[in-house]
Protein backbone atom coordinates (compact mmCIF):
# COMPACT_ATOMS: atom_id res chain seq x y z
CA UNK A 1 0.00 0.00 0.00
CA UNK A 2 1.31 3.47 -0.88
CA UNK A 3 0.40 6.04 1.75
CA UNK A 4 -0.72 8.99 -0.35
CA UNK A 5 -1.78 11.36 2.41
CA UNK A 6 1.59 12.73 3.40
CA UNK A 7 4.33 11.04 1.37
CA UNK A 8 6.20 13.61 -0.70
CA UNK A 9 8.07 12.61 -3.82
CA UNK A 10 11.48 14.24 -3.80
CA UNK A 11 13.22 14.80 -7.16
CA UNK A 12 16.53 13.10 -7.53
CA UNK A 13 19.44 15.58 -7.62
CA UNK A 14 23.06 14.55 -7.82
CA UNK A 15 26.28 16.35 -7.08
CA UNK A 16 29.61 15.97 -8.87
CA UNK A 17 32.99 16.72 -7.32
CA UNK A 18 36.33 16.46 -9.05
CA UNK A 19 39.63 15.52 -7.54
CA UNK A 20 41.55 18.77 -8.08
CA UNK A 21 39.05 21.59 -8.37
CA UNK A 22 35.88 22.69 -6.69
CA UNK A 23 33.14 22.70 -9.30
CA UNK A 24 29.57 23.87 -9.33
CA UNK A 25 26.91 21.24 -8.59
CA UNK A 26 25.65 19.46 -11.67
CA UNK A 27 22.60 17.36 -12.29
CA UNK A 28 23.25 13.71 -13.07
CA UNK A 29 21.23 11.16 -14.91
CA UNK A 30 19.22 9.02 -12.46
CA UNK A 31 20.13 5.97 -14.54
CA UNK A 32 23.83 6.68 -14.20
CA UNK A 33 25.89 3.55 -13.50
CA UNK A 34 28.03 3.77 -10.38
CA UNK A 35 31.76 3.79 -11.06
CA UNK A 36 33.18 0.79 -9.14
CA UNK A 37 36.55 2.50 -8.62
CA UNK A 38 34.88 5.58 -7.12
CA UNK A 39 32.69 3.40 -4.93
CA UNK A 40 35.69 1.43 -3.66
CA UNK A 41 37.62 4.63 -2.92
CA UNK A 42 34.76 6.18 -0.95
CA UNK A 43 34.06 2.99 0.99
CA UNK A 44 37.75 2.65 1.83
CA UNK A 45 37.76 6.19 3.23
CA UNK A 46 34.59 5.55 5.22
CA UNK A 47 36.02 2.36 6.68
CA UNK A 48 39.44 3.77 7.52
CA UNK A 49 38.17 7.11 8.81
CA UNK A 50 34.97 5.98 10.50
CA UNK A 51 36.29 6.96 13.94
CA UNK A 52 38.07 10.12 12.78
CA UNK A 53 36.88 13.63 13.68
CA UNK A 54 34.20 15.06 11.44
CA UNK A 55 36.40 17.69 9.72
CA UNK A 56 39.01 15.09 8.77
CA UNK A 57 36.45 12.75 7.22
CA UNK A 58 34.77 15.59 5.33
CA UNK A 59 38.13 16.72 3.98
CA UNK A 60 38.87 13.25 2.57
CA UNK A 61 35.44 12.92 0.99
CA UNK A 62 35.51 16.42 -0.53
CA UNK A 63 38.85 15.77 -2.19
CA UNK A 64 37.69 12.44 -3.65
CA UNK A 65 36.18 12.23 -7.10
CA UNK A 66 32.76 10.57 -7.18
CA UNK A 67 29.27 11.31 -8.38
CA UNK A 68 26.80 11.53 -5.51
CA UNK A 69 23.50 9.98 -6.58
CA UNK A 70 20.81 8.01 -4.87
CA UNK A 71 22.16 4.85 -6.47
CA UNK A 72 25.66 5.64 -5.19
CA UNK A 73 24.33 6.05 -1.65
CA UNK A 74 22.48 2.74 -1.88
CA UNK A 75 25.65 1.00 -3.10
CA UNK A 76 27.59 2.39 -0.15
CA UNK A 77 24.95 0.97 2.18
CA UNK A 78 25.28 -2.41 0.46
CA UNK A 79 29.01 -2.40 1.17
CA UNK A 80 28.37 -2.07 4.91
CA UNK A 81 25.30 -4.26 5.55
CA UNK A 82 26.00 -4.73 9.27
CA UNK A 83 28.04 -1.66 10.17
CA UNK A 84 26.10 1.48 10.96
CA UNK A 85 28.93 3.95 11.53
CA UNK A 86 30.34 4.27 7.97
CA UNK A 87 26.83 4.51 6.52
CA UNK A 88 25.65 7.09 9.03
CA UNK A 89 28.75 9.22 8.66
CA UNK A 90 28.32 9.20 4.90
CA UNK A 91 24.69 10.19 5.45
CA UNK A 92 25.84 13.16 7.51
CA UNK A 93 28.20 14.13 4.70
CA UNK A 94 25.38 14.01 2.14
CA UNK A 95 23.38 16.40 4.27
CA UNK A 96 26.10 19.02 3.72
CA UNK A 97 25.56 18.84 -0.05
CA UNK A 98 22.85 21.35 -0.96
CA UNK A 99 21.96 19.75 -4.30
CA UNK A 100 21.35 16.27 -2.89
CA UNK A 101 18.12 15.33 -1.13
CA UNK A 102 17.34 11.95 0.36
CA UNK A 103 14.27 9.97 -0.67
CA UNK A 104 12.19 7.38 1.14
CA UNK A 105 14.24 4.65 -0.54
CA UNK A 106 17.60 5.94 0.72
CA UNK A 107 16.26 6.52 4.22
CA UNK A 108 14.78 3.00 4.31
CA UNK A 109 18.06 1.50 3.19
CA UNK A 110 19.95 3.37 5.88
CA UNK A 111 17.62 2.44 8.74
CA UNK A 112 17.78 -1.16 7.56
CA UNK A 113 21.57 -1.14 8.00
CA UNK A 114 21.33 0.64 11.35
CA UNK A 115 18.62 -1.76 12.46
CA UNK A 116 20.76 -4.79 11.66
CA UNK A 117 23.50 -3.38 13.91
CA UNK A 118 20.93 -2.83 16.69
CA UNK A 119 21.66 0.86 17.28
CA UNK A 120 18.22 1.61 18.70
CA UNK A 121 18.83 5.19 19.84
CA UNK A 122 20.14 6.23 16.44
CA UNK A 123 17.39 4.52 14.46
CA UNK A 124 14.75 6.16 16.66
CA UNK A 125 16.31 9.55 15.99
CA UNK A 126 16.30 8.97 12.24
CA UNK A 127 12.71 7.69 12.29
CA UNK A 128 11.64 10.92 13.96
CA UNK A 129 13.42 12.88 11.26
CA UNK A 130 11.72 10.81 8.55
CA UNK A 131 8.36 11.52 10.13
CA UNK A 132 9.00 15.27 10.11
CA UNK A 133 10.04 15.09 6.44
CA UNK A 134 7.01 12.95 5.54
CA UNK A 135 9.25 10.27 4.01
CA UNK A 136 7.60 7.25 5.64
CA UNK A 137 5.92 4.41 3.76
CA UNK A 138 4.86 0.85 4.57
CA UNK A 139 8.39 -0.46 4.13
CA UNK A 140 9.58 2.02 6.75
CA UNK A 141 7.02 0.59 9.17
CA UNK A 142 8.14 -2.96 8.40
CA UNK A 143 11.86 -2.23 8.90
CA UNK A 144 11.41 -0.04 11.95
CA UNK A 145 8.98 -2.30 13.81
CA UNK A 146 11.00 -5.43 13.06
CA UNK A 147 14.12 -3.77 14.46
CA UNK A 148 12.40 -2.41 17.56
CA UNK A 149 10.53 -5.65 18.22
CA UNK A 150 13.73 -7.71 17.86
CA UNK A 151 15.30 -5.52 20.54
CA UNK A 152 12.15 -5.87 22.73
CA UNK A 153 11.54 -2.11 22.55
CA UNK A 154 7.81 -2.69 22.73
CA UNK A 155 6.94 0.78 23.99
CA UNK A 156 8.74 2.35 21.06
CA UNK A 157 6.90 -0.03 18.71
CA UNK A 158 3.58 1.41 19.84
CA UNK A 159 4.90 4.96 20.11
CA UNK A 160 6.03 4.82 16.48
CA UNK A 161 2.41 4.59 15.31
CA UNK A 162 1.49 7.54 17.55
CA UNK A 163 4.52 9.50 16.30
CA UNK A 164 3.57 9.01 12.68
CA UNK A 165 -0.03 9.98 13.44
CA UNK A 166 1.18 13.26 14.97
CA UNK A 167 3.17 13.89 11.79
CA UNK A 168 0.09 13.56 9.61
CA UNK A 169 0.21 9.85 8.81
CA UNK A 170 -3.12 8.60 10.13
CA UNK A 171 -3.59 5.25 11.84
CA UNK A 172 -4.09 2.58 9.21
CA UNK A 173 -5.39 -0.95 9.64
CA UNK A 174 -3.71 -1.99 6.39
CA UNK A 175 -0.34 -0.74 7.62
CA UNK A 176 -0.80 -2.52 10.95
CA UNK A 177 -1.61 -5.77 9.17
CA UNK A 178 1.53 -5.50 7.04
CA UNK A 179 3.61 -4.89 10.14
CA UNK A 180 2.09 -7.92 11.88
CA UNK A 181 2.75 -10.03 8.79
CA UNK A 182 6.43 -9.05 8.86
CA UNK A 183 6.78 -9.71 12.58
CA UNK A 184 4.99 -13.06 12.45
CA UNK A 185 7.12 -14.21 9.51
CA UNK A 186 10.17 -13.33 11.62
CA UNK A 187 8.77 -15.35 14.57
CA UNK A 188 8.23 -12.20 16.64
CA UNK A 189 4.62 -13.13 17.24
CA UNK A 190 4.51 -12.20 20.95
CA UNK A 191 5.67 -8.72 20.05
CA UNK A 192 3.11 -8.58 17.23
CA UNK A 193 0.33 -9.49 19.62
CA UNK A 194 1.46 -6.81 22.09
CA UNK A 195 1.36 -4.14 19.36
CA UNK A 196 -2.09 -5.21 18.17
CA UNK A 197 -3.50 -5.18 21.71
CA UNK A 198 -2.00 -1.81 22.66
CA UNK A 199 -3.21 -0.16 19.44
CA UNK A 200 -6.73 -1.58 19.66
CA UNK A 201 -8.29 1.69 20.95
CA UNK A 202 -7.05 3.45 17.78
CA UNK A 203 -6.96 0.64 15.22
CA UNK A 204 -9.73 -1.94 15.45
CA UNK A 205 -8.40 -5.38 14.42
CA UNK A 206 -9.94 -7.19 11.46
CA UNK A 207 -10.17 -10.87 10.64
CA UNK A 208 -6.90 -10.55 8.70
CA UNK A 209 -5.20 -9.16 11.80
CA UNK A 210 -6.20 -12.16 13.87
CA UNK A 211 -5.24 -14.57 11.12
CA UNK A 212 -1.71 -13.19 10.96
CA UNK A 213 -1.39 -13.78 14.71
CA UNK A 214 -2.77 -17.32 14.32
CA UNK A 215 -0.22 -18.01 11.58
CA UNK A 216 2.56 -16.60 13.75
CA UNK A 217 1.73 -18.67 16.82
CA UNK A 218 1.36 -21.79 14.67
CA UNK A 219 4.80 -21.19 13.15
CA UNK A 220 6.43 -21.11 16.59
CA UNK A 221 4.38 -24.11 17.73
CA UNK A 222 2.37 -22.29 20.39
CA UNK A 223 -1.03 -23.87 19.85
CA UNK A 224 -2.41 -22.59 23.15
CA UNK A 225 -2.00 -18.95 22.14
CA UNK A 226 -3.13 -19.73 18.59
CA UNK A 227 -6.33 -21.27 20.01
CA UNK A 228 -6.90 -18.22 22.22
CA UNK A 229 -6.62 -15.90 19.23
CA UNK A 230 -8.91 -18.22 17.28
CA UNK A 231 -11.59 -18.09 19.99
CA UNK A 232 -11.25 -14.32 20.31
CA UNK A 233 -11.63 -13.98 16.55
CA UNK A 234 -14.80 -16.10 16.53
CA UNK A 235 -16.23 -14.24 19.55
CA UNK A 236 -15.86 -10.94 17.71
CA UNK A 237 -17.85 -12.27 14.78
CA UNK A 238 -15.11 -13.00 12.28
CA UNK A 239 -15.22 -16.21 10.27
CA UNK A 240 -11.80 -17.88 9.92
CA UNK A 241 -10.64 -18.34 6.36
CA UNK A 242 -9.59 -21.74 5.13
CA UNK A 243 -5.98 -20.56 5.06
CA UNK A 244 -6.15 -20.17 8.84
CA UNK A 245 -8.00 -23.47 9.21
CA UNK A 246 -5.41 -25.30 7.12
CA UNK A 247 -2.61 -23.73 9.13
CA UNK A 248 -4.14 -24.86 12.42
CA UNK A 249 -4.65 -28.39 11.10
CA UNK A 250 -1.11 -28.52 9.72
CA UNK A 251 0.31 -27.44 13.09
CA UNK A 252 -1.75 -30.07 14.92
CA UNK A 253 -0.39 -32.71 12.53
CA UNK A 254 3.19 -31.49 12.88
CA UNK A 255 2.95 -31.71 16.67
CA UNK A 256 1.56 -35.28 16.52
CA UNK A 257 -1.90 -34.20 17.67
CA UNK A 258 -3.78 -36.07 14.97
CA UNK A 259 -7.02 -36.39 16.92
CA UNK A 260 -7.34 -32.63 17.35
CA UNK A 261 -6.48 -32.03 13.70
CA UNK A 262 -9.16 -34.46 12.56
CA UNK A 263 -11.60 -33.00 15.06
CA UNK A 264 -11.10 -29.57 13.48
CA UNK A 265 -11.49 -31.07 10.00
CA UNK A 266 -14.72 -32.83 11.02
CA UNK A 267 -16.12 -29.61 12.48
CA UNK A 268 -15.47 -27.85 9.17
CA UNK A 269 -17.20 -30.72 7.35
CA UNK A 270 -20.27 -30.19 9.53
CA UNK A 271 -20.37 -26.39 9.55
CA UNK A 272 -18.88 -25.36 6.20
CA UNK A 273 -18.99 -28.50 4.07
CA UNK A 274 -19.70 -26.64 0.83
CA UNK A 275 -16.71 -24.35 1.37
CA UNK A 276 -14.19 -27.16 1.87
CA UNK A 277 -11.73 -27.07 -0.99
CA UNK A 278 -8.77 -28.92 -2.41
CA UNK A 279 -6.25 -27.37 0.00
CA UNK A 280 -7.92 -28.85 3.10
CA UNK A 281 -8.44 -32.27 1.54
CA UNK A 282 -4.88 -32.34 0.23
CA UNK A 283 -3.47 -31.43 3.64
CA UNK A 284 -5.37 -34.21 5.44
CA UNK A 285 -4.56 -36.84 2.80
CA UNK A 286 -0.87 -35.93 2.86
CA UNK A 287 -0.58 -36.25 6.63
CA UNK A 288 -2.67 -39.41 6.80
CA UNK A 289 -0.36 -41.05 4.25
CA UNK A 290 2.73 -39.88 6.09
CA UNK A 291 1.39 -41.27 9.36
CA UNK A 292 0.49 -44.62 7.79
CA UNK A 293 -3.29 -44.14 8.09
CA UNK A 294 -3.96 -45.14 4.50
CA UNK A 295 -7.58 -46.23 4.99
CA UNK A 296 -8.57 -42.82 6.37
CA UNK A 297 -6.68 -41.10 3.56
CA UNK A 298 -8.66 -43.00 0.91
CA UNK A 299 -11.97 -42.24 2.68
CA UNK A 300 -11.17 -38.52 2.44
CA UNK A 301 -9.96 -38.95 -1.15
CA UNK A 302 -13.19 -40.68 -2.19
CA UNK A 303 -15.28 -37.96 -0.58
CA UNK A 304 -13.28 -35.37 -2.49
CA UNK A 305 -13.91 -37.18 -5.76
CA UNK A 306 -17.64 -37.52 -5.07
CA UNK A 307 -17.83 -33.76 -4.64
CA UNK A 308 -16.21 -33.30 -8.04
CA UNK A 309 -12.96 -31.85 -6.70
CA UNK A 310 -10.12 -32.86 -9.00
CA UNK A 311 -7.05 -34.16 -7.17
CA UNK A 312 -3.78 -32.45 -8.05
CA UNK A 313 -0.42 -34.15 -8.54
CA UNK A 314 0.66 -33.41 -4.97
CA UNK A 315 -2.30 -35.38 -3.62
CA UNK A 316 -1.61 -38.25 -6.04
CA UNK A 317 2.03 -38.28 -4.95
CA UNK A 318 0.98 -38.57 -1.30
CA UNK A 319 -1.30 -41.52 -2.08
CA UNK A 320 1.45 -43.26 -4.06
CA UNK A 321 3.85 -42.89 -1.15
CA UNK A 322 1.20 -44.12 1.28
CA UNK A 323 0.57 -47.25 -0.79
CA UNK A 324 4.28 -48.01 -1.16
CA UNK A 325 4.88 -47.52 2.55
CA UNK A 326 2.35 -50.31 3.13
CA UNK A 327 3.97 -52.55 0.51
CA UNK A 328 1.13 -52.21 -2.00
CA UNK A 329 3.48 -51.78 -4.93
CA UNK A 330 1.14 -52.87 -7.75
CA UNK A 331 -1.55 -50.40 -6.71
CA UNK A 332 1.02 -47.62 -6.45
CA UNK A 333 2.35 -48.35 -9.94
CA UNK A 334 -1.21 -48.48 -11.30
CA UNK A 335 -1.96 -44.99 -9.98
CA UNK A 336 1.46 -43.74 -11.09
CA UNK A 337 0.99 -44.98 -14.65
CA UNK A 338 -2.48 -43.41 -14.79
CA UNK A 339 -1.17 -39.88 -14.22
CA UNK A 340 -1.14 -38.07 -17.56
CA UNK A 341 1.24 -35.24 -16.71
CA UNK A 342 3.27 -36.25 -13.66
CA UNK A 343 5.32 -33.55 -11.99
CA UNK A 344 8.03 -33.53 -9.34
CA UNK A 345 5.64 -34.32 -6.46
CA UNK A 346 4.43 -37.54 -8.17
CA UNK A 347 7.96 -38.71 -8.94
CA UNK A 348 9.13 -37.84 -5.43
CA UNK A 349 6.27 -39.85 -3.92
CA UNK A 350 7.28 -42.82 -6.06
CA UNK A 351 11.01 -42.51 -5.37
CA UNK A 352 10.57 -41.98 -1.64
CA UNK A 353 8.22 -44.96 -1.34
CA UNK A 354 10.52 -47.29 -3.28
CA UNK A 355 13.52 -46.23 -1.22
CA UNK A 356 11.55 -46.97 1.93
CA UNK A 357 11.08 -50.50 0.59
CA UNK A 358 14.86 -50.64 -0.08
CA UNK A 359 14.31 -50.79 -3.83
CA UNK A 360 16.99 -48.29 -4.79
CA UNK A 361 17.34 -49.75 -8.28
CA UNK A 362 13.67 -49.22 -9.09
CA UNK A 363 13.84 -45.72 -7.63
CA UNK A 364 16.73 -44.95 -9.97
CA UNK A 365 14.65 -46.21 -12.92
CA UNK A 366 11.93 -43.74 -11.92
CA UNK A 367 14.65 -41.07 -11.74
CA UNK A 368 15.72 -41.88 -15.30
CA UNK A 369 12.12 -41.82 -16.52
CA UNK A 370 11.42 -38.42 -14.99
CA UNK A 371 14.44 -37.03 -16.84
CA UNK A 372 13.28 -38.56 -20.13
CA UNK A 373 9.84 -36.99 -19.67
CA UNK A 374 11.33 -33.53 -19.13
CA UNK A 375 10.91 -33.25 -15.36
CA UNK A 376 14.18 -31.94 -13.97
CA UNK A 377 15.27 -33.23 -10.53
CA UNK A 378 16.02 -30.84 -7.70
CA UNK A 379 18.57 -31.08 -4.90
CA UNK A 380 16.17 -33.04 -2.69
CA UNK A 381 15.84 -35.69 -5.41
CA UNK A 382 19.57 -36.33 -5.46
CA UNK A 383 19.82 -36.41 -1.66
CA UNK A 384 17.01 -38.99 -1.42
CA UNK A 385 18.64 -41.21 -4.04
CA UNK A 386 22.11 -40.97 -2.47
CA UNK A 387 20.66 -41.90 0.91
CA UNK A 388 18.86 -44.81 -0.70
CA UNK A 389 22.01 -46.18 -2.35
CA UNK A 390 24.60 -45.33 0.31
CA UNK A 391 22.46 -45.29 3.44
CA UNK A 392 21.94 -42.42 5.84
CA UNK A 393 25.11 -43.32 7.72
CA UNK A 394 27.24 -43.99 4.66
CA UNK A 395 28.54 -47.18 3.10
CA UNK A 396 31.40 -49.51 3.91
CA UNK A 397 32.46 -51.84 1.13
CA UNK A 398 35.41 -54.01 0.15
CA UNK A 399 36.19 -52.08 -3.01
CA UNK A 400 38.43 -49.05 -2.35
CA UNK A 401 36.76 -47.08 -5.15
CA UNK A 402 33.37 -47.10 -3.43
CA UNK A 403 34.37 -47.46 0.21
CA UNK A 404 32.61 -44.84 2.28
CA UNK A 405 35.69 -44.19 4.41
CA UNK A 406 37.77 -43.37 1.34
CA UNK A 407 35.16 -41.02 -0.14
CA UNK A 408 34.44 -39.32 3.17
CA UNK A 409 38.07 -38.73 4.17
CA UNK A 410 39.04 -37.65 0.66
CA UNK A 411 36.16 -35.23 0.58
CA UNK A 412 37.18 -33.68 3.89
CA UNK A 413 40.75 -33.25 2.70
CA UNK A 414 39.69 -31.68 -0.60
CA UNK A 415 37.38 -29.33 1.30
CA UNK A 416 40.32 -28.16 3.40
CA UNK A 417 39.15 -29.82 6.61
CA UNK A 418 42.29 -31.77 7.38
CA UNK A 419 41.82 -31.70 11.16
CA UNK A 420 38.35 -33.24 10.89
CA UNK A 421 39.66 -35.90 8.50
CA UNK A 422 42.51 -36.76 10.88
CA UNK A 423 40.13 -37.15 13.80
CA UNK A 424 37.87 -39.37 11.72
CA UNK A 425 40.80 -41.58 10.65
CA UNK A 426 41.79 -42.00 14.31
CA UNK A 427 38.28 -43.15 15.18
CA UNK A 428 38.21 -45.35 12.08
CA UNK A 429 41.45 -47.10 13.08
CA UNK A 430 40.08 -47.75 16.51
CA UNK A 431 36.89 -49.19 14.95
CA UNK A 432 35.13 -48.71 18.22
CA UNK A 433 32.46 -46.48 16.66
CA UNK A 434 29.95 -46.71 13.87
CA UNK A 435 30.38 -44.65 10.75
CA UNK A 436 29.00 -41.16 11.55
CA UNK A 437 25.92 -39.81 9.85
CA UNK A 438 26.88 -38.36 6.50
CA UNK A 439 25.44 -34.98 5.49
CA UNK A 440 24.74 -35.36 1.78
CA UNK A 441 23.51 -31.79 1.57
CA UNK A 442 26.88 -30.45 2.70
CA UNK A 443 28.66 -32.97 0.50
CA UNK A 444 26.88 -31.73 -2.63
CA UNK A 445 27.30 -28.12 -1.54
CA UNK A 446 31.07 -28.49 -1.04
CA UNK A 447 31.47 -29.85 -4.57
CA UNK A 448 29.13 -27.40 -6.28
CA UNK A 449 31.92 -25.85 -8.36
CA UNK A 450 33.80 -26.37 -11.60
CA UNK A 451 36.19 -28.65 -9.75
CA UNK A 452 33.19 -30.61 -8.54
CA UNK A 453 32.05 -31.10 -12.13
CA UNK A 454 35.31 -32.88 -12.94
CA UNK A 455 35.15 -34.86 -9.68
CA UNK A 456 31.62 -36.13 -10.37
CA UNK A 457 32.66 -37.25 -13.86
CA UNK A 458 35.66 -39.17 -12.53
CA UNK A 459 33.69 -40.74 -9.68
CA UNK A 460 30.95 -41.81 -12.11
CA UNK A 461 33.52 -43.54 -14.31
CA UNK A 462 34.99 -45.43 -11.36
CA UNK A 463 31.56 -46.46 -10.10
CA UNK A 464 30.64 -47.83 -13.53
CA UNK A 465 33.88 -49.82 -13.57
CA UNK A 466 32.82 -51.67 -10.43
CA UNK A 467 29.24 -52.17 -11.60
CA UNK A 468 27.44 -49.44 -9.62
CA UNK A 469 25.71 -47.99 -12.67
CA UNK A 470 22.72 -46.53 -10.84
CA UNK A 471 24.84 -44.54 -8.40
CA UNK A 472 27.12 -43.46 -11.26
CA UNK A 473 24.16 -42.13 -13.27
CA UNK A 474 22.90 -40.12 -10.30
CA UNK A 475 26.25 -38.45 -9.62
CA UNK A 476 26.96 -37.91 -13.32
CA UNK A 477 23.59 -36.22 -13.80
CA UNK A 478 24.22 -33.99 -10.79
CA UNK A 479 27.61 -32.96 -12.16
CA UNK A 480 26.10 -32.32 -15.58
CA UNK A 481 23.12 -30.21 -14.52
CA UNK A 482 23.42 -29.11 -10.89
CA UNK A 483 27.07 -28.71 -9.86
CA UNK A 484 27.28 -24.96 -10.57
CA UNK A 485 24.82 -22.12 -10.47
CA UNK A 486 25.17 -21.57 -14.22
CA UNK A 487 24.38 -25.22 -14.91
CA UNK A 488 21.32 -25.08 -12.66
CA UNK A 489 20.10 -21.99 -14.51
CA UNK A 490 20.69 -23.54 -17.90
CA UNK A 491 19.24 -26.99 -17.20
CA UNK A 492 17.86 -28.32 -20.46
CA UNK A 493 14.38 -29.80 -20.59
CA UNK A 494 15.68 -32.74 -22.57
CA UNK A 495 18.73 -34.63 -21.25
Amino acid sequence: MNIKATCTKIPSHHYIRTLTTTTLPQLANSNFVVNPAHLLRVCTILYQQQNSPEPKLLKHLKTTEFQLTHEFFLQVCNKFPLSWRPVYRFFKFTQTQPQFHHSTVTFNKMIDVIGRSRNIDLIWEILQEMGHLHLVNDKTFRIALKTLASARELKKCVDFFHLMNRNGLSYSLETLNKVLETLCCSKLVDEAKHIAVKLKPWIEPSGVTYEYLIFGFCEVGDLIEASKIWNLMVDEGFKPSFNAIDKMMDTFFRMNRLDEAMKLFQSMRLKRFEDLGLSSYKLVINWMCRRGKLAQAFVVFEEMQKRGIQADNSTIGSLIYGLLSKGRVREAYKIFEGVKNPDLSVYHGMIKGLLRLRRAGEATEVFREMIKRGCEPIMHTYIMLLQGHLGKKGRKGPDPFVNFDTIFVGGLVNAGKSIESTKYVERMLNRGMDVPRFDYNKFLHCYSSEEGVVMFEEVAKKLREVGLVDLADILARYGEKMATRERRRNRAIEP
